[in-house]
């Protein structure tokens, strides 16, 4: 599953409204006796009995559009391994009419337990073990949140229309059908539905029949899936069409809806490239006979892999030249391919418990680069995607980080597991693996892991059992650090010369963000206890084409580094997961160096000062005297750092009044960049200098930068007459920046263009630019949008969290969000309650605010919620600290250097 970014104060992220990690687990350093076992069905975790075992579903659902409602009826084949006068199974948010076991007169108590999620099925007389066939019938809801079946309401030019889907992971197949809800419970799903006769439905699997049912209705059947887990199971019906072609025997369509289906023509293009790519990197072709990418205008803002028909949020997966930036290529590809790396990773192969989802989650956000670096090598996808890692590097040095298997005791902490240490840390950790163990020997372990496992249960044992017989190499005992343990190995670096010449002295350390004080009790030493780890080392010479060695790191080393004074750059490549920091010799060495270095080198320098420095292990001045060496005409991904810091010390310096100070700093040093872009696209439009384009506008713009918000406004005044004036490349840009100083006129001509538009990207584009509107009138008017039907559920707490960045008075959004509380999760679900609302309160970096959020019972009712409630509270207790001890030593030193500074 992908969850799209948002714009978020502080800490966005790719693809995420991530939010920060939690649940500090203190695990063993390597495997040993604390290793995990391969699956066992027995010993899986979960909640139900593992005496029942789900084979069959047939299932029957009839949805009700206008009353939001559905029937439905299943039967489902079932294994019984030993008598029982009772079963239990998932369901919630449903009425079960009538359950009854093989003959149809032999019919069961229902009890529903609203709290466990569950429907328990008591009989009359003892059931045998055995085969036999449960029949139930039941009806539910059709939510306004993407949890179970939901509905949508877009516009088109005729009118608004309405179609509903469903989003099912990681526990809500029960809200749909009653079932075994857990992923160890695989079994095949035949589907039925009946739709209005204008409607096309989409299932895992082809239509085998369709045939008429009552006036204007139809009966649409679906051939059966394969074993799969229910979280995988799809429903899709609307006004919709689709378009396909053939690509290794399967047909790939792209399902949109109607009057949409050419702008999904890139998408398909790439779907049949990226099967036939799979199809032999994974070793198993993919087994379905269709697979459909099916854009959604609404719902989540993210896309699902369900086997045979990945839904996906439309602006995620379709492309109009007319009105999308070349760029936007780049985003969608990605999600395409690491949504269809799950139908190997994640639906033929699936983790046993969400324990273990970063083998769905970390290989499919791995796999997503590896594709994109084979089809578009321009791209740069592992540098341009370097703010993955570093996120995950972030998240890890707290105390709230969690090791990649994780815990999970139930749905409610299911949740939290999708987010940046389960995808990002997932992903990096497998891009270091791989490059220690060589393509080939990786490649050939995951294509035994994959015939090994298909369509059945895996732990990550499994899989490192697969590569090190591939490999020859320690793989578990490699993996154990950075899988079985939270935390940040720190590899310290120093040379010395000698008699013998310069030597190289290695020792590894933690690296860790631990605030001088805490919000929810947590003591200062807790979240530095020692690790270890065996570290995968690539040293190198700064300009080298590879690196001249790698060494795995038990715990020091100390190595012949050539003549002395010559500069040796460890991690090499910036592939390794891991910080680094010099000593004064290597870092001199280092620095002049720097214009020799590959771009991913001196990246990777900077982001290391940058992580020192705010963690407290190295001063500011370091940082920032780094970035006085950098060069205008630097790539993207360095400036991008650099545009990266700036916004966190922004952040920081909200009611500071050093604050206008460090936005004349930044505009200094980043106008001689965008000068030398100018605002005119050059090319195709589709390279890294169209992305710093942008975002230079949007930062200078936001600091104040007044030829900036000038020529915006122009811009966006000669658009509004003539919308073929401004390149959709800088359309984004423009509309926040106008946003940020609009007047009541303005603000409504954004709405106005939010409203005028059928495309889910620009609606999404000018209400957001109109929600930046910093003028109190302006922030109140966009509060009370998100209490209308009028946005997407996908972009209501995006609209707050903005108002709560950029307003005059961020109080606003959190004086709304409580006395609006069951209103706005009504319209969200669950989710507004557990998850937005505690990272929404990270926009403040107050003692105040935080322990408003600690008093706030609502955000804790679940475990989910507290476990986000945690995470919220160490990410504003960083920022309360960063804010005490590096604000004042980063103002001090702009006041110093910075007298050029307009």
């Amino acid at each position: 599953m992908t969850a799209l970014s948002a714009p978020m104060p502080f800490f966005s992220c790719r693809r995420a409204a991530f939010a920060v990690a939690a649940l500090l687990a203190v695990l063993p350093p390597s495997g040993g006796a604390c290793a995990e076992p391969t699956f066992s069905f027995d010993a899986a975790p979960g909640k139900l009995a593992r005496t029942v075992v789900p084979v069959n579903y047939a299932i029957e659902l009839e949805p009700d559009l206008q009353g939001l409602t559905f029937n439905g009826n299943e039967t489902v084949d079932i294994e019984l391994r030993e008598a029982a006068t009772q079963i239990t199974l998932n369901a919630v948010a449903m009425t079960i009419a009538d359950a009854a076991i093989d003959a149809e007169t032999d019919h069961a108590a229902v009890a529903l337990d609203a709290a466990a999620e569950t429907a328990t099925l008591s009989f009359t007389h003892p059931l045998a073990p055995g085969a036999h066939r449960l029949r139930l019938s039941f009806t539910g809801k059709i939510n306004p949140f993407a949890r179970g079946l939901y509905y949508v309401d877009y516009p088109t030019e005729s009118g608004s229309r309405r179609m509903i889907a469903s989003q099912l992971e990681p526990a809500d197949a029960r809200r749909i059908f009653p079932c075994w809800d857990e992923p160890a419970f695989k079994a095949s799903f035949a589907l039925t539905v009946t739709v209005p006769q204008s409607f096309l439905a989409v299932g895992n699997m082809p239509v085998v029949q369709e045939q008429p049912s009552g006036a204007d209705r139809k009966r649409v059947t679906f051939a059966p899936t394969p074993k799969m887990s229910s979280y995988l199971f799809v429903f899709v019906t609307g006004e919709l069409e689709r378009i396909a072609t053939e690509a290794d025997g399967v047909n790939v369509g792209v399902v949109t809806t109607t009057g949409k289906s050419e702008k999904g023509r890139f998408a398909l293009e790439n779907g049949a490239k990226l099967l036939g790519y799979y199809n032999d990197y994974f070793g198993a072709r993919y087994p379905l006979p269709k697979l459909d990418l099916i854009a959604v205008p609404g719902g989540f803002g993210g896309a699902m892999e369900n086997w045979g028909g990945i839904v996906f949020f439309e602006s995620a997966l379709l492309f109009d030249p007319l009105a999308n930036p070349e760029t936007a290529r780049r985003n969608i590809f990605s999600i395409i391919a690491h949504e269809m790396a799950h139908q190997w990773f994640g639906d033929l192969v699936t983790m046993g418990w969400w324990d273990n989802l970063w083998l769905n989650e970390g290989f499919a956000s791995w796999m997503q680069e590896k594709a994109a670096e084979q089809f578009y090598p321009q791209w740069r996808t592992w540098l341009n995607g370097y703010a993955q890692k570093q996120f995950a590097l972030a998240l890890d040095a707290r105390r709230t980080s969690h090791p990649i298997q994780q815990k999970v005791a139930d749905q409610s902490e299911a949740m939290t597991a999708f987010d940046g240490i389960t995808y990002n840390k997932g992903q990096a950790f497998i891009r270091m693996l791989e490059s220690y163990l060589g393509e080939d020997a990786f490649r050939s372990g995951i294509r035994s892991y994959m015939a090994a496992h298909a369509y059945g249960n895996t732990t990550t044992a499994d899989l490192w059992q697969a590569l090190e017989k591939a490999a020859g190499k320690p793989v578990a005992d490699i993996a154990a650090g950075f899988t079985e343990q939270s935390g940040v190995p720190l590899v310290v670096a120093e040379t010395a010369c000698d008699g013998a010449g310069q030597h190289l002295t290695l020792r590894q350390d933690r690296f860790a963000n631990v605030p001088a004080h805490s919000f929810d009790g947590r003591n200062s030493a807790e979240g530095r206890e020692p690790r270890h780890w065996k570290i995968p080392v690539a040293l190198g010479t700064p300009g080298a084409a590879a690196p001249s060695q790698v060494l795995l790191l038990d715990d020091s080393a100390d190595i012949g580094a050539g003549a002395c004074g010559a500069p040796v750059k460890v991690n090499f490549g910036d592939i390794g997961y891991y910080r680094v920091e010099y000593g004064p010799n290597s870092r001199v060495a280092l620095l002049q160096a720097l214009p020799q270095m590959a771009v991913a080198d001196r990246l990777n320098l900077l982001t290391d000062n940058w992580a020192l420095a705010s963690a407290g292990r190295a001063d500011p001045a370091s940082y920032l005297s780094l970035t006085e060496a950098l060069q205008a005409d630097d790539h993207r991904v360095v400036w991008d750092q650099v545009i990266g810091a700036f916004a966190a010390l922004d952040h920081l310096a909200r009611g500071d009044s050093g604050r206008p100070a460090l936005q004349a700093y930044a505009r200094a040093r980043l106008r001689p960049v965008f000068d030398r872009l100018g605002w005119d696209v050059k090319g195709p439009g589709d390279d890294d200098d169209t992305l710093l384009r942008a975002r230079l506008i949007r930062t200078l713009g936001e600091y104040g930068d007044a030829d900036i918000l000038a020529e915006a406004k122009r811009r966006f005044a000669s658009f509004l007459n003539d919308p073929k004036s401004l390149p959709p490349a800088l359309r984004d840009a423009v509309s926040q920046v106008v946003g940020l100083s609009s007047d009541r006129d303005t603000h409504e001509a954004l709405l106005a263009l939010a409203r005028k538009s059928t495309a889910t990207n620009e609606r999404v584009r000018y209400y957001y630019a109109a929600a930046g509107g910093r003028a109190e009138a302006l922030a109140r008017a966009t509060l009370d949008l998100t209490l209308t039907n009028e946005l997407p559920n996908t972009i209501r707490g995006n609209m707050i969290n903005i108002v709560a960045s950029t307003a005059e008075r961020p109080d606003l959004a959190w004086d709304f969000v409580q006395q609006h509380l069951d209103v706005l999760t009504a319209k969200q679900g669950p989710d507004f309650r557990d998850h937005f609302v505690p990272n929404f309160m990270t926009n403040f970096n107050d003692e105040a605010h935080a322990n408003e959020l600690k008093a706030f019972a609502p955000a804790q009712a679940t475990s989910g919620g507290r476990v986000m409630t945690a995470r919220a509270l160490e990410t504003m207790a960083i920022a309360v600290d960063e804010k005490t001890r590096v604000l004042p030593l980063v103002e001090a030193w702009i006041a110093h250097h910075a007298d050029g500074a307009r």
